[in-house]
């Protein structure tokens, strides 16, 4: 195969707060310049100050050079983006949200002659019980193929790793790309499944790790030990970027190559 006509692509682990979007700007026009990347998409569910997002950090998560801005259960965290999200047809929230729901939960971004399928699912273990991810993550999947799309990538926001796998299982070999997220502690189990779909159980998380899953600690701690929901705030120290970079051959759909990264800035 002609190694340019490879798709090249980053996805970035949730990105939390400040911090993160710190990171993200550092590092990510770096990466596409070095790895000569064709897309980048990019979990911002935690972006606004570790709790959902606003239409003006959409705005400059974009300027950093990403593509598509993925979500999950904390995409309304922030209310004035219920009305807002209609305005960023490449900010997704879970598609599996009933009918009805504001936003979109899937897009098509074409570059450079390269065409991607993004689509947005969230899991029901351990999270609110919306709409069956399985059986809408299908639909979706067969109505791209029929508009000739056929390099698709999937953010399954999760919380059980036992729901993420038997989802891989149930798409391997009918999207290129699986990502996991939602745990912010990246998992050592990239691969590439038989029927040539890249998955990774969680991509981990891009922002501060001198904290819990992004929080500050100290906070963290007090909620444990009191049971009091003491509102968090976003970590400090020890930045990094987490996520995970794919090849595809997209003649076959299949995944060449996926391979875990993680930066420390």
């Amino acid at each position: 195969m002609n190694t340019q006509s490879k798709i090249k692509l980053l996805f970035v682990g949730d990105i939390i707060g400040k911090p993160g979007r710190y990171v993200a700007s550092r590092v990510i026009p770096q990466l596409i310049k070095e790895r000569e990347l064709d897309f980048v998409i990019a979990n911002g569910e935690n972006a606004a100050g570790g709790f959902g997002l606003t239409g003006n950090i959409a705005k400059k998560l974009f300027s950093y050079g990403i593509d598509c801005i993925t979500t999950g259960n904390h995409i309304w965290d922030r209310k004035e983006f219920i009305e807002e999200i209609d305005h960023y047809p490449y900010v997704l929230r879970p598609a599996n949200y009933p009918p009805g729901t504001p936003g979109k939960g899937y897009c098509i971004i074409e570059k450079n002659n390269k065409r991607l399928g993004v689509i947005n699912l969230q899991g029901r273990s351990g999270l609110p019980p919306i709409d069956c991810p399985f059986r809408v993550g299908e639909k979706i999947v067969e109505e791209l193929k029929k508009g000739n799309i056929n390099t698709i990538l999937i953010d399954f926001h999760g919380e059980a790793t036992a729901e993420k796998n038997a989802f891989f299982y149930w798409m391997d070999g009918k999207v290129s790309v699986i990502v996991g997220t939602h745990t912010h502690v990246q998992t050592a189990d990239e691969r590439i499944l038989p029927g040539g779909t890249a998955v990774i159980t969680d991509v981990g998380m891009t922002g501060p790790f001198d904290s819990v899953i992004g929080m500050k600690k100290e906070i963290a701690i007090k909620r444990a030990l009191t049971q009091i929901r003491w509102r968090y705030e976003a970590g400090e120290g020890d930045l990094r970027l987490q996520g995970v970079y794919v090849e595809i051959d997209p003649q076959h759909n299949r995944a060449l190559r996926i391979e875990r990264i993680t930066i420390i800035v």
